[in-house]
């Protein structure tokens, strides 16, 4: 029988697409292909990543420096009976560099590893909707609030279809969409686990297109873009990217349409990832006085930049199976200021106070309009 390894790279092979990655970015899809369990492991073949391979050559972890400190995307992508020696390889590897280590969206995985340990802090940053791709579809047809959206979508003239990343990688619609997307959003685009730029590199993503048809032409509203993830024999939804335009239900239906697929192709796993400081799981996480502080007055008032309840209610109302904790965990027996100022520079790319002042210029810019 034809494993995903196997079907995947046969598929990509023949777009001609993976060949012109750097070496290093290939070399770590296919260790991703192979053992990528956390969701967002398919995320450290973007642009930006660097890459930590095992002496054995089995095990690859995807980070980016930050204030000194490797900030990881996600969990070393390895087999689970590696997972404590490639763990403590890297980051002797780091102590050596003298620069800190901290996993940012870690699971349950890495969470087993260090809930006991005397030398690594965690905090809860949130929890991820899973669903049962196949039991997923029976709930949503069942539900008439999403039943409703996807009339919506479909009495508009929305019709969706799967594209080949080499169809998506040739169109020029597709960022032009992308683009009007982000530019509508109150943050500057972000960057590693939030990588915007997923059109660079789409050979195992799939890609699906909402097209509207009016006045016998029809037209690019949205597109989601998904990602593998091959130890669950599932799939990440990374975006949904959307013109401001796009008639209401066209999100659900392009949701709908994506998970009837993959359940066509017997994928057991489906998320649509992170909800940032959802309140849907408790993880019994003792947070330092300092971050629980600021964690709730970012959940409390930075909802002019980044809408965080408002996410977690999108991602509630397709009903998941379950919630999945996500953790950061940090090198240390604290979780330190150092390692929350690291993560922000990660995202931001820069310095996470520059990252504030273009947030604040950009909000006064679209006030003033």
């Amino acid at each position: 029988m034809e494993s995903w390894f196997d079907r995947v790279t046969t598929y990509s092979s023949k777009q001609n697409l993976i060949g012109a990655w750097p070496d290093d970015v290939r070399r770590a899809r296919d260790l991703v292909m192979h053992f990528g369990w956390n969701a967002t492991s398919y995320q450290i073949v973007n642009p930006g990543i660097t890459h930590w391979f095992a002496r054995r050559g089995d095990a690859v972890v995807g980070y980016v420096l930050a204030a000194r400190t490797r900030v990881v995307a996600g969990a070393p992508v390895c087999a689970l009976d590696r997972l404590e020696d490639v763990t403590d390889e890297f980051e002797n590897d780091a102590s050596h560099n003298r620069q800190g280590v901290v996993y940012f969206g870690a699971e349950k995985r890495l969470e087993d590893r260090f809930r006991n340990s005397t030398d690594h802090s965690m905090v809860l940053l949130g929890a991820q909707p899973a669903w049962n791709p196949a039991s997923w579809l029976k709930t949503a047809d069942s539900h008439k609030s999403l039943r409703a959206q996807f009339n919506r979508a479909k009495n508009k003239g929305v019709a969706i279809a799967e594209w080949s990343c080499r169809e998506a990688t040739d169109s020029a619609e597709l960022p032009r969409v992308l683009e009007a997307w982000l530019s509508a959003r109150p943050l500057p685009p972000l960057h590693f686990l939030v990588e915007p730029s997923t059109l660079e590199r789409l050979d195992d993503r799939r890609i699906f297109v909402a097209t509207r048809k009016h006045s016998n032409e029809s037209s690019i509203v949205a597109f989601a873009v998904l990602s593998p993830v091959p130890a669950r024999n599932g799939w990440l939804v990374e975006q949904f990217p959307r013109l401001p335009n796009a008639p209401n239900g066209t999100v659900e239906l392009l949701m709908r349409e994506a998970v009837r697929t993959i359940a066509a192709e017997n994928a057991s796993y489906v998320t649509l990832g992170l909800a940032p400081l959802a309140r849907n799981v408790d993880a019994d996480i003792k947070e330092p006085p300092w971050l629980r502080t600021i964690l709730r007055l970012v959940r409390d008032h930075g909802r002019r930049f980044y809408n965080f309840e408002g996410l977690e209610r999108f991602k509630s109302k397709f009903h998941p199976d379950e919630w999945e904790p996500v953790y950061a965990i940090n090198r240390g027996e604290h979780f330190s200021p150092r390692a929350l100022y690291a993560i922000a520079g990660a995202f931001a790319s820069r310095s996470p106070f520059r990252l504030a002042g273009s947030a604040l210029a950009r909000h006064y810019l679209h006030y003033v309009k």
